[in-house]
């Protein structure tokens, strides 16, 4: 299960944790898992999709429709799909963020990997990605599971997260300690 000192809400763990024994049984594990990263590729990509979740106007019947709609027109069937549906009609999509990330914890650990958040300035290639996993592994001790998000605003570098550790070589956390220490120094 995910850990309780995670900044994940109770909500998305439990969800999270119900979906993965599900997934577990009907032994679909990556399928699910793989429907999740779709489901938050599309959520990263339409702010009306992030409307649609976060707010309190629409009702659950017209949500589940919506999201009915959604993941069937994205391919998100089967398990993942019924469960994106029982989330809408019980108005917990507001924790479909934390839940998917709630899940793939959850899944690391059962592969005896360690999850960890990569935020990069640019878009990561293949290599760099099996790169940055080997660097990781070595501090870890264990294999990663990496997800990646892209943020233009670090300029350049990486901002790592794996569990409760958080390296950050951002070229912007650079520039703002440096223009900290100018400001002590002037």
């Amino acid at each position: 299960m995910a850990q309780s000192s995670s900044p994940i809400s109770g909500v998305a763990e439990r969800y999270a944790g119900s979906l993965f024994e599900l997934a577990l049984q009907a032994n679909s594990v990556a399928k699910v898992e793989s429907d999740l990263n779709s489901f938050e590729a599309m959520l990263a990509g339409s702010s009306d999709l992030t409307r649609l979740i976060n707010s309190p106007v629409f009702s659950g019947e017209e949500q589940a429709k919506a999201i009915a709609a959604i993941a069937d027109k994205a391919g998100i069937t089967g398990l993942t799909g019924n469960f994106l549906r029982v989330v809408a009609r019980n108005r917990r999509l507001f924790a479909v963020p934390g839940m998917i990330k709630a899940f793939r914890q959850i899944a690391a650990e059962h592969r005896g990997e360690t999850a960890a958040e990569v935020t990069s300035a640019h878009e990561l290639t293949a290599a760099q990605q099996t790169e940055l996993k080997a660097a990781l592994k070595s501090v870890a001790g264990k294999d990663v599971a990496i997800s990646v998000t892209v943020d233009p605003s670090l300029l350049g570098g990486l901002v790592v997260k794996i569990g409760s550790r958080q390296i950050d070589t951002s070229l912007k956390t650079k520039l703002n300690s440096l223009k900290l220490a100018l400001k002590e120094v002037g």
